[in-house]
C-alpha cells in the first residue's frame, strides 16, 4: 500500500541562504563595505568571505545571477529584524477598528467610545463606525444621524470621514481615518514627552490598603448582645435563644 502523496511545503520567507547553501555556480557579490565585486564563483566568494572573517549571504536569490552580501550573518539578521520592526509600525493604517454606538446611547458610553476611537486613531488605524437602528427607532433615523454626525465631530482633530455616514438597511455606517501625524493633534492624555498613560483603577489600591491592614478581634459577647462603651447593650444583634433558659436557672 502506498503512502499518501504529501505536498512539499514552500519556503519561508524569511529563510536566507548562508555560504554552502548557497546553490547557485555564480553570485554576484556585494563587499562588506557595499561596493560592487563583479559576479564571482561560488568557491572563490566563499573563500573571500572566510578570509574576512566573516559570511556570504543570499539576500537576491531570485536574481541572475543570485546576489549575495559579504557580512557578519548576525549583524545581517538584526538589522533584518530592525526592518521588519519599523515596518510593521505602518501597518497600522490598515487595520480597522469597530466602535458601536446607538440612537438612544448615554452621553458617558458615548464618551468612553469617543475615547477609543481617539486611542485608534492615534495609532494609526481606521475606525468603522456603526450604529444600528432598533425597533421604531427607524421612524425617526434624524437622531441616529445625530449622534454619529457629533461622533465626527468630536473625533475631527484626529481622524476625517473617507465619506458622509451612509444607511445600509437598518445600520449607519461611516469610516473614519487619521490624519497625518503632522497635522495631528496630540493624544489627549498624552503627557510632555509623548506617552499615553496605562489605565489605572483607583479603586485596587484602597482594597489593598484594606487587605493589609490587621482584622479587628470580635468583641466581647454577653447573652448575644455586645456591650457599648456606656455600658448598653447593643440592640442591633438578635438575642440568645439560650437566654432566657440562663434567667430561669439563676432564679
Amino acid at each position: 500500500m502506498s503512502r499518501p502523496f504529501t505536498p512539499r511545503q514552500a519556503p519561508s520567507h524569511s529563510f536566507v541562504r548562508v555560504n554552502g547553501k548557497i546553490r547557485a555556480r555564480e553570485v554576484r557579490v556585494i563587499g562588506s563595505g557595499g561596493q560592487q565585486l563583479g559576479i564571482i564563483a561560488l568557491g572563490e566568494a566563499i573563500n573571500m568571505a572566510r578570509a574576512q572573517g566573516i559570511d556570504l549571504v543570499e539576500i537576491a536569490p531570485n536574481a541572475t545571477p543570485p546576489v549575495c552580501r559579504l557580512v557578519d550573518f548576525g549583524k545581517f539578521r538584526y538589522e533584518q529584524a530592525k526592518k521588519d520592526k519599523d515596518a510593521k509600525k505602518h501597518q497600522h493604517a490598515n487595520k480597522v477598528k469597530d466602535v458601536q454606538l446607538s440612537a438612544s446611547i448615554d452621553p458617558h458610553d458615548f464618551g468612553v467610545k469617543l475615547s477609543h476611537a481617539i486611542d485608534f486613531l492615534c495609532d494609526d488605524m481606521k475606525v468603522k463606525v456603526a450604529l444600528r437602528f432598533r425597533g421604531r427607532e427607524m421612524a425617526h433615523q434624524e437622531f441616529g444621524f445625530k449622534v454619529v454626525q457629533n461622533f465626527i465631530k468630536d473625533v475631527a482633530l484626529w481622524g476625517h470621514p473617507d465619506a458622509p455616514p451612509k444607511l445600509i438597511g437598518k445600520g449607519l455606517n461611516v469610516m473614519l481615518s487619521p490624519h497625518p501625524r503632522a497635522k495631528r493633534a496630540p493624544h489627549p492624555r498624552a503627557d510632555s514627552e509623548g506617552n499615553v498613560p496605562e489605565n489605572e483603577n483607583p479603586h485596587q489600591e484602597e482594597e489593598s490598603e484594606e487587605d493589609d491592614s490587621e482584622p479587628t478581634p470580635p468583641s466581647p459577647k454577653k447573652n448575644g448582645k455586645v456591650p457599648t462603651s456606656a455600658g448598653e447593650e447593643s440592640k442591633d444583634f438578635g438575642q440568645n435563644p439560650l437566654a432566657d433558659l440562663e434567667d430561669r436557672a439563676g432564679h
